[in-house]
């Protein structure tokens, strides 16, 4: 599990594909995530949970699996590119920013970003499906960032979106700071949104298809 306060932004040292079995493998460079990193360590890379497969210095290797690549920015990575990095949160860790599993559930875009003396508001797409797990004044993680929606569009709007503001030490500190309009990020709801739906659904299941007359059991 993860707060969604990134530690550090590393660099993208590669991203190899691998077409036998349609993954990769990433290569980041980090001077402070490593430290005290064992085999098979999570990492969040960009909101996205890895596992540590190879370390040799600085250099931390992850393996990514083809449902990560079609699902989440990790398969336009490119070598130079800065990524937001956290290390999953200790038992007994403060849990500063919110519940974040490293569980991408889809891919935004940045609309539009607006400099407001010392911060930054942003406007995000979202895809439709995901737009009723984002509430004002809930938690949402961007890139891996855990940031406080301050606006969403309303439910009938034919472009689904949300705003969040970015406070200085977030805009120094993560990728989000040098984000450009048409960027895409990846973004996690509040999984406790998800379960409420999935607890409701079965609580109010629909009414089974009956089998045609001369069917079996």
């Amino acid at each position: 599990m993860f707060t969604g306060i990134v530690a550090e932004q590393g660099s993208v040292v590669s991203l190899d594909p691998n077409t036998a079995d349609d993954s990769a493998v990433l290569v980041i460079s980090a001077s402070a995530t490593g430290d005290g990193l064992e085999l098979g360590g999570s990492i969040a890379v960009n909101g996205v949970c890895l596992t540590a497969t190879a370390l040799d210095g600085d250099r931390i290797s992850l393996d990514v699996m083809g449902e990560t690549l079609d699902r989440t920015t990790t398969g336009t990575l490119q070598p130079g590119t800065k990524v937001n990095l956290e290390r999953c949160v200790p038992a007994g860790g403060r849990l500063d920013g919110h519940v974040v599993q490293g569980h991408v559930d889809g891919v935004g875009k940045l609309l539009e970003r607006e400099h407001l003396g010392n911060w930054d508001r942003l406007r995000f797409a979202v895809p439709v499906q995901l737009a009723r797990y984002i509430a004002e004044k809930g938690s949402i993680a961007v890139d891996g960032v855990s940031l406080t929606v301050t606006e969403v569009s309303d439910a009938g709007d034919p472009q689904q979106w949300f705003e969040v503001g970015l406070i200085p030490t977030t805009l120094a500190e993560t990728g989000l700071g040098a984000l450009e309009p048409g960027a895409a990020v990846n973004l996690e709801v509040d999984v406790l949104a998800k379960y409420a739906e999935r607890l409701l659904a079965f609580a109010n299941p629909k009414e089974p298809a009956h089998a045609a007359e001369g069917d079996g059991a």
